[in-house]
């Protein structure tokens, strides 16, 4: 049997499980792994400039494409806490990425040597297994069974912590004998989905729900066939939206307190029936549980069997996989079909479309200082449907959900449950690797954009470019709008009169200047003309240079962005809303009067 040391046999096991790629920064505990890696070849490794940015590095690139894992790695102590907020996101949103950690020696662990933390007690909760590593002999096993956990069931994290000594001590392994360990998910039973189709039957005005769950089964194109075989319209969650296009006939706009359409929560509050579908009822869908559940029955269809009913009680749970329920959905739609028991939709389905096309966010503004919305609006001009948008909490997110469009799965990457600020720039780095020839656009406000903006660096030093939307009205402009229910506005301004950039006004950081001495290049936009130019430009830099481009669009201070703190039948708008086509130019369907 070959010898060779727990570390390299670790990275062999990387490169059996499809690992192509890892983000990392390394450190005295973790420079054995990091002398396999180079030894062994085959993993193509991005060096963060924070091990936080690793992590979701990581995450940008399981998200971005079917059987991905990313993987991150840092040292001991504080490169595994740093990492933290990476598995929480990680694990919330269901995305499996692989954390390795160095660790002190295992005979000093007790003593309070340098930078030995019990990291695996700490990432417990954050993760489906948290593990360190006392026998070298195990690590084989250890990394076969992590890779198992990330895959099967609801997928998620997993953190493997690796001793020095343990990483140096060889072993008998022969990678060649090597197989991973088959992945188990649950099924639904034919006897389930032919009652779950038997009370949308039952209904007049049904929706599908479609979430996250069916984008990690790889399982939208079925979504898209048994919505198109039943005739039911489809709400996407922000999770789920690019399952079926947004141009599509039967998307009838998301729902929510906040990341949602007119015409979405209008035609949710006309429905009987919801069929949910690898969703989880997040409370920034739903909204207070008595409007959204009132009048409706629901069927919940999800991978985890412990979520169902965790919310609210479905009239009927079904603890399934998304690809193998809709496979039978699918089947069983069909000879429905064929034997004509299928109710027409038309008629249901076709006042889904007119709704969204009364319904509708003015974005057209000729505002100086800019108004967000028309930022929106000429991003769906200059962005098409190829375009990956990659985003994680904010005004900025909230609005961009509300006014862009999204055609595709793994077209809209967005930290859904956890939301933590500085995601946005490594998660677009993740992605644009794992897509180095696609339409990566990152969009951040201004304090998002501050939180990790030293890993532009990155995207300079590998070359991985993107264009990078930045809406700066120097505030803390979601807490801001929040701070109004307290009739407050404090400790949220983010200006000041930069000396150094006195043309700025009160806008502070100069974001051009930061930008550029990262390595990249940054256009700053004042006036709504002046919005698409630069968009278009951004996107011939990034593909000339090879490195990150950001475009900064000045805003006015304060713009209050739809929402509701309460219920989805309450939103306040705020703005106006349009009432002419020329409001909303750029919106799927033509404005039509009510």
């Amino acid at each position: 049997m070959p010898r060779m040391t727990a570390a390299r046999a670790a990275v062999e096991i990387l490169k059996r499980e499809g690992v192509s790629n890892a983000f990392g920064v390394p450190g005295a505990a973790i420079n054995p792994f990091y002398a396999a890696l180079k030894a062994s070849g085959g993993v193509h490794h991005t060096l963060a400039r924070h091990v936080e940015g690793a992590s979701h590095m990581a995450e940008g690139y399981t998200r971005a494409r079917p059987g991905n894992i990313g993987v991150c790695i840092g040292t001991s102590g504080p490169a595994g806490t740093d990492m933290i907020t990476g598995l929480y996101s990680a694990i919330a949103d269901s995305i499996p990425i692989l954390c390795i950690t160095g660790q002190a020696p295992t005979a000093v662990l007790h003593k309070e040597d340098f930078q030995a933390v019990d990291i695996a007690s700490i990432a417990k909760p954050v993760t489906k297994a948290a593990t360190t590593v006392l026998e070298a002999a195990q690590v084989p096993g250890v990394f076969q069974q992590a890779f198992h956990l990330m895959r099967t069931g609801r997928p998620g994290p997993v953190l493997i912590d690796l001793p020095i000594d343990v990483q140096l001590t060889e072993i008998e392994f022969d990678p060649d004998l090597y197989e991973p360990l088959p992945v188990h998910k649950p099924a639904a039973s034919r006897k389930q989905i032919e009652r779950a189709l038997e009370m949308l039957n039952d209904s007049e005005r049904p929706l599908l729900v479609a979430g996250g769950g069916i984008i990690n089964a790889d399982a939208s194109e079925l979504l898209v066939e048994f919505a198109e075989l039943t005739g039911v319209p489809v709400v996407p969650t922000l999770m789920g939206w690019g399952i079926l296009p947004d141009d599509h006939e039967l998307n009838a706009g998301m729902v929510g307190l906040q990341t949602s359409h007119r015409y979405g929560n209008a035609n949710f509050l006309e429905s009987d029936f919801v069929l949910g579908i690898g969703n989880r009822w997040a409370n920034r869908h739903t909204g207070k549980l008595d409007v959204y559940t009132q009048g409706r029955k629901f069927v919940h269809v999800d991978i985890e069997p412990t979520q169902l009913g965790k919310i609210f009680a479905p009239d009927l749970g079904i603890a399934s996989d998304a690809k193998a329920a809709l496979e039978l959905f699918v089947e069983v739609a069909r000879e429905l079909k064929s034997a004509g028991k299928l109710k027409d939709r038309s008629q249901w389905a076709a006042s889904t479309q007119e709704r969204r096309a009364t319904l509708q966010r003015r974005t057209h503004f000729d505002n100086v200082p800019l108004k967000p919305q028309r930022v929106y609006e000429e991003m769906n001009r200059a962005f098409g449907p190829d375009t990956r948008y990659v985003t994680t909490i904010g005004l900025s997110q909230i609005a961009g959900a509300q006014m862009l469009h999204v055609y595709r799965p793994r077209h809209w990457i967005n930290c859904g449950q956890a939301g933590p600020l500085g995601w946005t720039i490594p998660a677009a780095l993740g992605v644009a690797t794992a897509d180095p020839e696609g339409s990566v656009v990152a969009l951040s406000g201004d304090y998002d954009f501050q939180f990790m903006l030293e890993e532009l660096a990155v995207g300079a030093q590998h070359n991985i470019p993107y264009v990078h939307v930045l809406v700066n009205n120097s505030y803390l402009g979601l807490i801001r709008q929040a701070q109004r229910n307290f009739d407050i506005d404090f400790q949220v301004n983010l200006e000041f009169e930069n000396i150094n950039s006195p043309e700025l006004g009160a806008y502070g950081v100069d974001h051009v200047k930061v930008v550029e001495g990262l390595g990249c290049k940054a256009i700053r936009v004042t006036e709504p003309d002046q919005l698409l130019p630069a968009f278009e430009e951004a996107k011939k830099l990034a593909a000339e240079f090879r490195v990150p481009v950001v475009v900064e669009a000045i805003l006015e201070r304060i713009t209050n962005i739809s929402m509701s703190g309460t219920d989805i039948a309450s939103v306040n708008e705020f703005e106006d809303v349009a009432s002419e086509p020329g409001h909303a130019p750029t919106a799927i369907r033509p404005l039509a009067k009510a």
